[in-house]
């Protein structure tokens, strides 16, 4: 009899020989089906890939993503049968390979997509009323801790990662120069990405970590935006909940 692991070991490798001693129900060879089906799985996979980065086919083209793929697929086979969770590594592996070099930016991209699926099946939550912060004084305001939904993910990156997966996958201006932190909100169900003004990434760092109001603002400028960042936190519910009290540290 064939051990699973034999009989997984060529199935993301065409390279690699048919297992011997394979048979079918009846007793006979069946090395050909073995080959239909690595074809079968290797393709599905593929499709997987290339379903969940849709801005990397976008920004490589679709030949050139098959052949990522491939090579992805043989060194970080799926662990689990949820394939949602599939290709989570796929940035890292992008930001290793020679090959891409000369698109420096496509890891941080492709983190965008990891983030949207994470996002999308993340737990849901309650935003807080628009109107819980107005309502506060300005000392309560400033000594409030904030708890967030676990949909929001925060991306950094020094290239316009944003602008560059926006015009990928939905046209409009051509992305410049500048580094970008991208948010991914979730206001109901589909998320969307966000690209946060300056310091915004470092007060929601802050805040998630566990300080208060007053000391993740204390490190920004006079030009920080802090109305806008409210702003798109709020309309998003992004705020869970809001606490004069100690909460644990978020990023452990």
């Amino acid at each position: 009899m064939i051990s699973q692991t034999t009989f997984r070991a060529g199935l993301l490798d065409p390279s690699q020989p048919v297992p011997e001693g394979l048979s079918d129900g009846e007793n006979r060879p069946a090395g050909r089906r073995y080959g239909v089906y690595r074809n079968n799985v290797t393709v599905s996979l593929r499709e997987a890939l290339a379903d969940g980065f849709p801005s990397i086919v976008g920004l490589i083209g679709r030949d050139n993503f098959e052949h990522v793929a491939r090579a992805y697929l043989r060194q970080s086979p799926p662990t689990s049968p949820l394939m949602m969770h599939y290709g989570a590594t796929f940035p890292d592996f992008l930001a290793d390979l020679e090959q891409l070099a000369h698109l420096p930016y496509l890891a941080d991209v492709a983190r965008i997509d990891v983030a949207m699926r994470q996002s999308y099946h993340a737990a849901d939550s309650v935003g807080i009323e628009p109107t819980a912060l107005q309502d506060m004084d300005e000392t309560t305001l400033l000594n409030s801790r904030f708890t967030f939904a676990p949909s929001m993910i925060l991306i950094r990156s020094p290239w316009p990662i944003g602008s560059i997966w926006r015009y990928t996958l939905r046209g409009g201006d051509k992305p410049t120069g500048i580094a970008e932190d991208v948010l991914i909100l979730r206001a109901e169900f589909d998320p969307e990405p966000h690209v946060l003004g300056t310091e915004g990434a470092d007060v929601l760092i802050a805040l998630q970590g566990g300080h208060t109001f007053r000391e993740a603002l204390e490190p920004t400028g006079d030009t920080f935006d802090l109305s806008t960042l409210l702003g798109l936190l709020l309309s998003n519910n992004a705020i869970t909940h809001v606490s004069n009290a100690p909460i644990p540290n978020q990023k452990d």
